[in-house]
């Protein structure tokens, strides 16, 4: 198994991708043990803030835990990202140049996609796992079983809009390589440093997760 492999079958075994969206990078190394005490050793850090690149640095550093990159727009977005330890990307829509750079590197992408059209664009640029968003305003877990249906070797990453009430029925669905969501990771508790709080959701979203195939 390939390393990029490898890194989306560690994603669809934890079958919930916490997405971090966090500005000080001092957070990070708490907030990096409060994902592992929890039972989920993985973070998409978004760069939608001025220190994410700082803080998927630090939460990289953290032994143990699979880091990547999200809200990746642009190629040299996913340099940075590189730089910083990140080991997938994500995006919220599909851009060729960024899933592009990501293949010339060797890092899984996982591109964002809302339409049939998207996702055979997705298909066109060698991808077979992407990231469906926003999820639940585009219909949610119906959504997803209907656009699977006619691309059985497509896996999806639903993002936006999903919280411990709606985790479960994506999950139920094969064609679900794993949901997004930052419920466990809420930016209050962070800025808080509520680090008990980060730990507690994220052992109860373990806990909405069947057991699953590697």
């Amino acid at each position: 198994m390939s390393g990029a492999d490898a890194v989306t079958a560690t994603i669809q075994r934890l079958g919930i991708l916490p997405v971090v969206v966090a500005d000080d990078p001092g957070s990070a190394p708490p907030l990096a043990a409060a994902l592992m005490a929890g039972g989920l050793p993985v973070a998409e850090v978004t760069f939608r803030t001025a220190g994410a690149a700082g803080v998927l640095r630090a939460m990289a550093a953290h032994p143990g835990l699979l880091v990547g990159a999200g809200t990746v727009v642009t190629v040299a977005q996913v340099d940075l990202a590189v730089d910083a330890g990140a080991r997938f990307v994500v995006s919220p829509g599909l851009d060729a140049r960024v899933v592009r750079r990501c293949q010339e590197l060797g890092l899984p992408v996982f591109p964002g996609v809302a339409t049939a059209t998207e996702i055979q664009a997705a298909l066109g640029c060698g991808v077979s796992t992407v990231k469906f968003f926003p999820a639940e305003p585009l219909g949610g877990a119906a959504t997803v079983a209907a656009l699977a249906a006619p691309y059985g070797g497509v896996r999806f990453i639903p993002t936006g809009g999903i919280g411990p009430a709606q985790a479960g029925r994506y999950l139920a669905l094969k064609a679900v390589l794993a949901v997004g969501g930052s419920w466990m990771v809420p930016t209050a508790a962070i800025a808080a440093g509520d680090w008990a709080r980060v730990t507690a959701l994220t052992a109860e979203a373990v806990a909405l997760v069947p057991e699953r195939e590697s």
